[in-house]
C-alpha cells in the first residue's frame, strides 16, 4: 500500500488501493482541510513534493498547470506510489459547534436569501475573512456557506442561493424566523485574505460567490495598508446584483477600488458590461503577474479563469479559489 507522509509533521499513514489522500488521512485520524469532497471547490489543494497520484476523473478545481507544478486535490487524488504532501500552513482556528440564533432572514427576490445569525453563548467570534461555516442538519448531513461579513462581535451574515429541491435552501431556510435556532460548526476552510502578498488585489466572483469576497473586502475598509482592489462580479441578469448599491459605496472605504458588474444574459435596459466575468478581466489586463487573485463561485468559471489567467502570467502561489458546489437533495 502507498505510504503518505505529510511534510513538516509526524504524520504518516497508508492508503488502501484506489483510496484518495483525503480518505486515507481521515481513516488515520489526520485532519486535512476540505469542503465539498467533489473536486470542485479547491479547499483540499496540497502540493505533492515526491511520488505520484492519479485521478478517476480530472477534477474541476485543478488546472493542468497546477498539476504540472505538483499541486493535487486531496479529495480526488489517489496515490500510486509512496508520496509526500505539503499541506497549507495557514493559521486557522479549529472548528467548533455552537447553537446559533436567527436574527434576520431577508429574501432578495426568489434567488438569494440574506441570513443573519448570532452566537448567543459567545461574546465574540473570530474567523479569517473568506472562511465558511457548516449548518448541521438533523440526520448529520451538513451544508456549507461562506461568511459574508467581517468578524465583528458574535453576529455573522450569509448570502445563500436558493436551490430547487435543496434540503436546506429550498425547505428549512424558507421557513426560518427570527429566534429560531440552528446547530452550526465553524470556522472552516483555508480560503482567506493573504496580507503578506503585498500585491494588488483582483477579486472575481459569480453569484453568491460574492459572499467570501465581501467578507475579505469589508475587513479592509479604512485600512491604511489596503492595496488597490479590482472587483469583477459576474451574474446572469440584473436580478442577481443583490448587493450592487452596497458595493458601489465601498469606493469611499477601500483604496483605489474599481467595481465591474458583468452580466451574461442582461435585459434590454442594461448599459454595463456583458459576457462571462473572466472574459471581462482578460479584456482589461494583459499581464496578471503582479496580482493576488481570488476566485469564488462557479467551479466552471474558476476552471476557465485559472487557465486563462495563468496564460496572462498569473502566479499559482498568489491565486486562491473557492468553488461553490450545489447539492440539491442528499
Amino acid at each position: 500500500m502507498p505510504r503518505i507522509t505529510i511534510a513538516g509533521s509526524e504524520h504518516a499513514f497508508d492508503a488502501a488501493p484506489a483510496e484518495t489522500l483525503l480518505a486515507a488521512a481521515t481513516r488515520a485520524g489526520v485532519r486535512l482541510p476540505h469542503a465539498c469532497t467533489l473536486g470542485g471547490c479547491g479547499t483540499c489543494r496540497v502540493r505533492v513534493t515526491s511520488g505520484d497520484v492519479r485521478y478517476e476523473a480530472w477534477p474541476l478545481a485543478l488546472a493542468a498547470d497546477e498539476a504540472a507544478q505538483g499541486f493535487a486535490l486531496a479529495c480526488q487524488a489517489q496515490p500510486t506510489t509512496d508520496v509526500t504532501i505539503d499541506v497549507s500552513r495557514i493559521e486557522v482556528a479549529e472548528p467548533t459547534r455552537h447553537q446559533a440564533m436567527v436574527i434576520d432572514v431577508a429574501h432578495h427576490g426568489e434567488l438569494v436569501t440574506h441570513l443573519k445569525l448570532v452566537l448567543p453563548e459567545l461574546a465574540t467570534f473570530e474567523f479569517r475573512p473568506g472562511q465558511h461555516m457548516n449548518i448541521c442538519l438533523e440526520d448529520g448531513v451538513q451544508r456549507s456557506f461562506s461568511m459574508a461579513s467581517r468578524p465583528a462581535g458574535n453576529e455573522i451574515d450569509f448570502h445563500i442561493r436558493r436551490i430547487a429541491g435543496g434540503r436546506f435552501t429550498d425547505a428549512a431556510l424558507q421557513a426560518l424566523l427570527p429566534g429560531d435556532m440552528l446547530e452550526v460548526e465553524l470556522p472552516h476552510g483555508t480560503f482567506c485574505y493573504h496580507a503578506e502578498d503585498y500585491r494588488e488585489l483582483l477579486m472575481v466572483a459569480t453569484g453568491t460567490g460574492l459572499a467570501p469576497i465581501k467578507s475579505i473586502l469589508e475587513s479592509l475598509h479604512d485600512d491604511p495598508d489596503c492595496p488597490p482592489v479590482a472587483l469583477y462580479w459576474g451574474a446572469r441578469d440584473e436580478s442577481w446584483l443583490y448587493a450592487d448599491a452596497e458595493i458601489r459605496g465601498w469606493a469611499e472605504r477601500l483604496y483605489d477600488f474599481k467595481y465591474h458588474p458583468v452580466l451574461s444574459r442582461p435585459g434590454p435596459s442594461w448599459q454595463g458590461r456583458t459576457g462571462h466575468v473572466q472574459e471581462a478581466v482578460l479584456a482589461d489586463f494583459t499581464d496578471l503577474s503582479e496580482h493576488s487573485i481570488y476566485l469564488c463561485g462557479s467551479p466552471n468559471m474558476i476552471r476557465d479563469a485559472k487557465r486563462a489567467f495563468l496564460d496572462r502570467g498569473a502566479s499559482l502561489d498568489h491565486l486562491y479559489s473557492d468553488g461553490f458546489n450545489f447539492q440539491p437533495r442528499s
